[in-house]
């Protein structure tokens, strides 16, 4: 089985929430256009626009920057340009990467992942109030599927955050941060719930053969580059939306820039499977 049955918000600011997903109208021409996509199949190498590079493994593939907007379009999420997808083998998962030119982040901080987990907890009144503006439905923090952590040797932050549904439904929303030197690239993994333990070892397999190309590599870093204004603990709480407040952000803030998850369609994950049966020279896995 390969079926997403989930989707996760890709940009850092409420106002690029997710749409409410529609069900196809026409699954055989959704099929199509999923066929239709320029699938580049592993292995070979993903080109993550000048900035870096990504191994695509055998029963992998990789979609680049146009292909990537329409893929998002497809499964019901806002067409987004500069984004780039990875996809993991049968289509049990898939992670879009993007990044951020806030400038070098300082890695020095230690992260407090009880006080991050507060900060965002306390944010869910507000934040679900914007998102009931934008007729989205609320989210609420549950606490940390894998707490905040950085490795210093291969300069990735990483998190999984539980998120709960008004009807009770658990979500988990996993994310990686990968430094650079002028600034950091998002990697925001798409599994099925039940399958994110195992999706996201293979998932971090995957991310040992990415790299930022040279001159972009954080221990690149020069004198006279922009420092971003913020450390490693706003980066989980959002990143460059947190400056505006300064020391008052992580209340202000929280939720409001939380990844978001909704539900994907039943009838979009049937095209899935069927575009996997029914084109096998096309297929992704």
């Amino acid at each position: 089985m390969f079926i997403v049955r989930f989707a996760v918000f890709l940009g850092l600011l409420v106002v690029s929430v997710p749409a409410v997903f529609a069900q196809p109208k026409d699954p055989e021409k959704l099929e199509r256009d999923f066929a239709a996509l320029a699938w580049q199949r592993g292995p070979t190498e993903g080109q993550i626009g000048n900035l870096a590079t990504v191994n695509v493994r055998e029963h992998q593939a990789f979609l680049d920057g146009p292909n990537t907007r329409r893929f998002l379009e497809l499964n019901g999420n806002p067409p987004r340009d500069d984004h780039y997808t990875l996809v993991g083998p049968g289509m049990a998962w898939f992670a879009v990467f993007s990044f951020n030119d806030s400038g070098y982040v300082k890695d020095d901080e230690k992260l407090d992942a009880d006080a991050l987990l507060k900060s965002l907890q306390d944010s869910d009144k507000p934040g679900n109030e914007e998102r009931k503006r934008l007729g989205l439905t609320p989210l609420y923090t549950d606490g940390w599927h894998v707490p905040p952590h950085y490795d210093p040797g291969t300069k990735r932050l990483e998190w999984g955050l539980r998120l709960r549904k008004d009807d009770g439904r658990q979500l988990i929303n996993y994310t990686v941060r990968l430094l650079g030197r002028r600034g950091v690239m998002q990697a925001t993994l798409v599994s099925n719930p039940q399958r994110l333990d195992q999706d996201t070892v293979d998932f971090k397999t995957a991310l040992a053969g990415y790299n930022f190309v040279a001159g972009e590599r954080y221990a690149e870093f020069r004198s006279g580059d922009r420092v971003a204004e913020y450390g490693l603990a706003a980066l989980v709480l959002g990143g460059a939306a947190v400056v505006a407040t300064k020391t008052g952000f992580i209340k202000a803030f929280g939720k409001l820039i939380v990844v978001g998850v909704v539900a994907l369609g039943s009838a979009i994950a049937a095209v899935f499977r069927r575009f996997s049966r029914r084109e096998p020279d096309r297929r992704v896995g």
